[in-house]
Formats: C-alpha cells, structure tokens, sequence
C-alpha cells in the first residue's frame, strides 16, 4: 500500500513537474529569452504565510547551510524541484527486483 502511494504521489508530482516544464517553455519562447518560474514564487502563490515560516524555521535551525545552499534551492526552477522530488519518490516505491540464483523458502 504503502509503494502505491510513493508511486502515484511520485507520479503526480512528474505530471506537474512536466506542466511547469511547458509554460516556462511557453514563456520563454513569446519572450525569446529564457524565464523560468522560480519555486518561491509558485510557493508564493500557494500560500505566502507558509512560505515565510518555513524560510525562518531554516534560518533558525539551520543558519550554517541557508546562505550556501538552501536558499538556492528556492531559487531553483519549479519543474526541477518537483521533477527531482518525484524521481525520488517513483524510485522509492518501485517492487524490488527478484534474486536469481538464490532458492527462496
């Protein structure tokens, strides 16, 4: 149960991923130059207040790596993330593969 729900979260998570991927591309090309939707932004538009708090809960409990790296990661393109997020999770649910050779009891 638990490898079906890993699996259609991670799926979920790669059909949006690939809608993001589509209109950064679409905006990109009525542009001609490359704009990319950035994951603070989306976040934003979710939901600011949770976006503020989850940026100072890191700033608080992990002020050594929030300048050189986690603040990256909200600088990121949004299809990125979400594309990463979502191999992880399609990976983590998959069936294991079967021994060969060994007997099995």
């Amino acid at each position: 149960m638990i490898r079906f729900l890993l699996r259609f979260i991670g799926l979920c998570l790669l059909a949006l991923a690939f809608i993001f991927f589509v209109y950064d591309g679409t905006k990109t090309i009525a542009n001609q130059q490359a704009i990319f939707m950035k994951v603070s932004d989306a976040w934003a538009i979710v939901d600011q207040n949770s976006l503020n708090s989850v940026q100072n809960w890191l700033k608080l409990k992990f002020a050594f790596a929030w300048d050189p790296y986690l603040q990256k990661v909200f600088d990121l393109p949004t299809w990125v993330v979400l594309g990463i997020s979502a191999a992880i999770l399609i990976l983590l649910g998959r069936k294991k593969k079967p021994l060969i050779g060994y007997a099995r009891d």
